[in-house]
């Protein structure tokens, strides 16, 4: 399992029933994760610290319940890079902390690639990878079909004194398909694809029919001299040695790993939060 490191004010501090207990700069947040089928060995929503509970409901979502004054939005650091945090109505928080593990990767591959590098970065939500390879040197687009989620993208970009990603408000496959027939070329992919999703006409996405045929599709943008490749998944049960078999079949053998990853917590146990699957290309 790859384990996410460098977080400089966030961390988990415990888990159990279904709930993990989470620090996120000086707030401590209690929310759901489907992972979690263990018990805790203490009461979570006891923590003597605790400031915000999300409460699932009964008939379907939740809120958030707070328990001391929380700010609408505040920020946290992983390294020197900075990335707003904003509790949303379903229970996120606008940034995925384990994917600090692939950020690792990516900045140094694009740091030692000596060339320039076009990123696309597909289903890019609130655009931390946006943000870590723009820093690393990339020249970055950035694809999203939510709107809102693109101006939180922003947001993190401005936090860092970052002005020149590009931002595309848009269904990826359909942006793909058009920069085929552009003849538009990227170095490096990212995905995060959601396990289920509508499009802007009613199209319906899944993970398991959808992704295959959809990294096919992205393999026609790809430039004749690729850098990276990178597929990531929270659809629990997904495992990393499928996303190895679709980038071997889809890019060819070699230069592939494939592995959970996960957070370290106080307990002194790993919480498993999907995997990922990165193809990697041998430096011309």
């Amino acid at each position: 399992m790859k384990i996410a490191q460098d977080w400089k004010d966030y961390e988990v501090i415990a888990t159990g029933d279904g709930e993990k207990l989470e620090k996120w700069g000086k707030y401590i947040l209690l929310r759901p994760d489907p992972q979690v089928i263990w018990h805790a060995q203490s009461s979570l929503s006891a923590f003597k610290n605790l400031d915000a509970h999300y409460i699932r409901s009964s008939t379907g979502g939740g809120a958030w319940q707070y328990i001391n004054h929380v700010p609408e939005e505040w920020t946290v650091s992983w390294r020197d890079i900075k990335f707003s945090i904003k509790p949303m109505g379903f229970k996120h928080t606008g940034l995925f902390p384990e994917q600090a593990v692939n950020w690792s990767d990516i900045a140094n591959a694009i740091k030692n690639a000596g060339r320039q590098i076009k990123v696309l970065n597909l289903f890019a939500y609130t655009g931390a990878a946006s943000v870590v390879c723009s820093l690393a040197g990339a020249s970055v687009t950035h694809v999203d079909a939510s709107k809102g989620m693109v101006e939180r993208a922003k947001e993190n970009a401005t936090l860092n004194g970052i002005t020149n990603i590009r931002y595309i408000v848009d269904d990826c496959k359909k942006f793909i398909e058009r920069e085929i027939r552009r003849g538009n070329k990227y170095d490096a992919i990212i995905m995060d694809p959601p396990s289920y999703g509508r499009g802007t006409n009613g199209e319906m996405w899944k993970l398991e029919d959808n992704l295959f045929d959809f990294v096919k599709l992205t393999k026609e943008v790809l430039s004749d001299n690729p850098l990276f490749v990178l597929i990531s998944s929270y659809t629990t049960g997904l495992q990393a040695s499928v996303l190895s078999n679709i980038l071997t079949l889809v890019f060819g053998d070699g230069g592939i790993d494939a592995d959970e990853i996960g957070l370290p917590t106080r307990e002194k146990i790993v919480l498993p939060c999907g995997a990922r699957g990165l193809k990697l290309w041998k430096k011309n």
